[in-house]
């Protein structure tokens, strides 16, 4: 029998009053590989730092049972002894006093599997790896032999490592078997579960209220029969029945259409599910595009300081296509990206090219604005179209009431995109758009790429995002840039 390394038992996490989570009895084995998945502000990370202590139950108790390896997302790495052979495997500089994002998680995840663990609790950890990065961080967890608890927005790696989803939804948590693939496909079938259900409850209930009805119409004309002289009665065409229909009880009449509308009364109702109607973005005509290829390279160098990062190179990118950008981190995609949105000389841009200009965690709003208020002061569209938009990126109830100077920084990053698409441009560039967004945010931004009638230049190292999106890739190697096709 398999060992129990962590139990809930009456688990709740409250807030200011408000319900976070609920877990009545939940247990993660020797075995399992579970990927978290839910929306933003789910609970996702708070189920991770109640199983490693950082969090303590308002209610109920988690039990330990073994060592663990914990491996946290914002967190800069700790001062900790890292295997120099992993440390090699993953390029980390030997003075880790200056590490970008993507060093500092790569050392991270040196220090996490320098050791074994008979669990490991992983939070979002290929966030700022390159492909690399994230064949590693795969290598290293294919084979674990112990329990996985694993929240990534990365639908690939929890292809690759997981066996079990927990689906966070309204601090509950519902148990799915298979990996992210396995649960789409069954969340899938739930729907259509679902609308069949909603329409036989249609059906049914307008079933009753038509014999409802006609019941309260024989009731009716029970009565108008009684009310008539016996010569009335006598003159009338279908007599047979009017007499007949004096012999029947009105009240038991009105008792049947009673009977029949708390029949109704106590259907179990079934919502509709709701479709997402497709999105399109229009443009206005003034920023219309008319170049076949608005953006362009001949024998191209781009340098930082003294390193060449691309030599010599040649590239045209289409009108209306989207593309995006791959490459080891430090190969220059996002100074690539900063050279097209500053019009370098040194590259052959349309004149008439409005660039929107999405950058890596470089936002922070200082207007008096309503969530609301910030999109329809910066788009032409109507406000019903943009309501749309901002609950499609999750902002909903009264999250569009919300003042911008106090969003979190997800919620920044969402609406800072959904304002670039309904902008007036004609050209996105957007540099790693799907960092720091959950997978449901991600889907989201899918179908904008798919509405967008503009050209869309992107950085991107999550590969079902890219074959989801792109028409063609262009890889930076050796300082070429090479043209891929969407496998």
């Amino acid at each position: 029998m398999e060992q129990i390394c962590f139990e809930f038992e009456n688990v709740e996490v409250t807030y200011l009053d408000k319900e976070i989570l609920k877990i009545d009895r939940l247990a993660i084995h020797q075995f399992d590989r579970i990927g978290i998945v839910g929306k933003n502000g789910a609970g996702k990370s708070t189920i991770l730092k109640l199983l490693a202590g950082n969090v303590q139950p308002t209610k109920g108790k988690v039990l330990r049972h073994v060592e663990f390896g914990y491996f946290e997302q914002i967190e800069a790495p700790p001062a900790l002894e890292a295997d120099p052979v992993l440390l090699g495997k993953l390029d980390i500089p030997e003075d880790s006093i200056q590490l970008s994002g993507g060093e500092q998680t790569r050392l991270k995840l040196a220090q996490l599997f320098t050791h074994y663990y008979e669990a490991l609790l992983i939070d979002e950890p290929t966030t700022h790896l390159d492909q690399d990065g994230i064949s590693f961080f795969l290598d290293e967890l294919r084979y674990y032999y112990g329990a996985l608890v694993l929240i990534s927005h990365d639908r690939v790696v929890l292809d690759e490592l997981v066996t079990t989803i927990w689906e966070m939804d309204e601090g509950k948590v519902r148990v799915y078997s298979g990996n992210y693939s396995e649960y789409a496909v069954q969340k899938k079938l739930e729907r259509e579960q679902q609308q069949k259900a909603h329409e036989q409850f249609i059906k049914e209930k307008s079933r009753l209220e038509k014999a409802a009805q006609e019941k309260m119409k024989k009731a009716q004309k029970v009565a108008q029969a009684k009310r008539m002289s016996k010569r009335e009665a006598n003159a009338l065409p279908n007599k047979s029945l009017m007499t007949k229909s004096k012999g029947t009880s009105q009240k038991a009449m009105q008792h049947a259409a009673k009977a029949i509308e708390s029949r109704m009364e106590k259907l179990q109702e079934v919502e509709a599910v709701k479709e997402d109607k497709p999105i399109i973005f229009h443009p206005s005509k003034t920023v219309e595009l008319h170049n076949k290829f608005p953006i362009m390279a001949d024998r191209f160098t781009l340098k930082v300081e003294n390193k060449v990062l691309l030599e010599d190179v040649r590239f045209q990118l289409p009108l209306g296509q989207k593309i995006a950008i791959s490459g080891s981190n430090g190969s220059g995609k996002s100074t690539l990206l900063h050279h097209i949105a500053n019009l370098d000389s040194n590259l052959i841009i349309s004149p008439k090219a409005k660039m929107g200009y999405f950058k890596q965690m470089s936002y922070q709003f200082t207007s008096n604005e309503t969530v609301l208020q910030f999109v329809k002061n910066r788009s032409e569209y109507d406000e019903t179209f943009l309501r749309r938009i901002l609950h499609s990126m999750q902002f909903v109830g009264t999250d569009i009431q919300k003042n911008v100077k106090s969003l979190s920084g997800g919620e920044v990053i969402r609406l800072q995109l959904c304002q670039l698409f309904l902008g007036e441009y004609n050209i996105l560039l957007l540099d790693e758009p799907t960092n720091f967004l959950d997978i449901h945010a991600i889907e989201a931004l899918e179908t904008f790429f798919a509405g967008y009638e503009g050209t869309i230049l992107f950085v991107s190292h999550d590969k079902q995002f890219i074959k989801n999106v792109a028409d063609f890739q262009l890889n930076i190697h050796e300082k070429k840039l090479i043209q891929h096709s969407i496998d």
